[in-house]
């Protein structure tokens, strides 16, 4: 049996803005850094000095696991990344709420449409979890993956694919995630992280 756990970063500014942000890369906020000790504080982590560690590189991903495992050594897998929002990276919902474009996106199918200059929710979630198998193979043992909401998302979705009523099922907050649990190449049960 091997594990992965997966991994939100914590909170930014532009989380607590509300603005859709994928490909800026930004670090966490005092918030989020504040909220990531606390949790920390806590436990209810699992023990990764064995275990093959991955972020997406982008800042955010870097500086939670940094305060979550210090010290600990990782290696960079871009196709963690979130979904670029293209046009719509940086904007909110009051933004763009007039724009053609941003409400074509999301009143159709925002995860089959690709934003302005972006990526579709489809592509994100495809390259995730693509990205998670090459990692999982490559491996051995358990494995780390501290990324972003939408990855987390489609890698679960990908996983568990008749529990949940739809995507929003996995959400989770910054600096929790799921300890996925693999015999050979098939999830047979997971558990949400941190244990407290």
């Amino acid at each position: 049996m091997r594990r992965v756990y997966l991994i939100r970063h914590g909170t930014t500014a532009a989380n607590e803005r509300s603005l859709y942000y994928g490909a800026t890369d930004i670090g966490l906020s005092e918030k989020g850094r504040t909220e990531l000790l606390e949790l920390s504080r806590k436990g209810g982590y699992p023990d990764v000095k064995e275990c093959s560690v991955f972020t997406s590189g982008m800042m955010r991903t870097a500086e939670t696991l940094e305060i979550l495992f210090p010290h600990t050594k990782f290696q960079i897998e871009p196709d963690f990344r979130e979904m670029d929002f293209g046009k719509f990276e940086m904007r909110s919902y009051e933004d763009l709420k007039d724009d053609p474009e941003y409400q074509t996106w999301i009143t159709g199918d925002f995860m089959a449409n690709a934003c302005p200059q972006g990526e579709s929710g489809n592509a994100q979630c495809e390259r995730a979890v693509r990205a998670f198998w090459d990692v999982y193979k490559k491996t051995k043992g358990d494995v780390l993956i501290v990324s972003h909401s939408g990855t987390i998302i489609g890698i679960m979705q990908s996983l568990f694919p008749n529990e949940g009523e739809n995507r929003w099922y996995w959400q989770c907050n910054g600096g929790c995630g799921y300890a996925v649990e693999l015999e050979d190449e098939k999830a047979v049960s997971y558990y949400k992280i941190p244990k407290i």
